[in-house]
């Protein structure tokens, strides 16, 4: 199986990360995906829950960043509201667009980790990027309709990792 479908970490939630597992990692970007893993893709503001992981995120001095391969009216208008940068349209799983807008951002990959709860778009990504990334469960049953493909990709894969006992949980990591 290849390793670019190897997450870094795996959490139930972006929620259940402490922030200080980010710091000891020398992170200072969070990349995180919008829809299923920081809201339901139905929430068009964000919710308090996000709004306290942002504002502990920079109180550690973390900057979070949306990025997604949701359209850029829905990225920004979220992106807005809650105040950090976003990428949309990113076309993940291919990492071109991601690995050239962390360049034009001059952020350095050893600083970087990501977030997502698909391992054929958030993952691979990622992994072609060569960042570390943390594939969580999805927040809520539903999805969009784009979505449901990936999904059926999604499902054998995860099984594949539990059963390799490929899925570090981010806790064994945190020393």
């Amino acid at each position: 199986m290849c390793r670019k479908i190897i997450p870094y970490a795996y959490a139930s939630s972006i929620y259940d990360i402490e922030i200080d597992f980010f710091k000891q990692k020398n992170i200072q970007y969070l990349l995180t995906d919008l829809d299923n893993t920081l809201d339901s893709y139905r929430q068009k503001l964000p919710s308090p829950k996000v709004f306290a992981l942002k504002k502990n995120l920079l109180d550690s001095g973390i900057e979070m960043i949306i990025v997604s391969n949701n359209s850029s009216r829905r990225v920004f208008t979220y992106a807005k509201a809650l105040g950090v940068r976003c990428f949309s349209s990113l076309r993940k799983p291919f990492a071109h667009k991601l690995n050239k807008l962390l360049k034009e951002a001059k952020i350095n990959k050893n600083n970087v980790m990501m977030i997502g709860d698909q391992v054929v778009t958030d993952v691979l990504a990622a992994n072609g990027v060569k960042i570390k990334v943390i594939l969580t469960d999805k927040l809520v049953k539903e999805d969009q309709f784009t979505t449901h493909f990936n999904r059926l990709l999604d499902r054998p894969l995860r099984k594949y990792l539990k059963k390799k006992n490929l899925l570090k949980n981010w806790r064994e990591l945190y020393e």
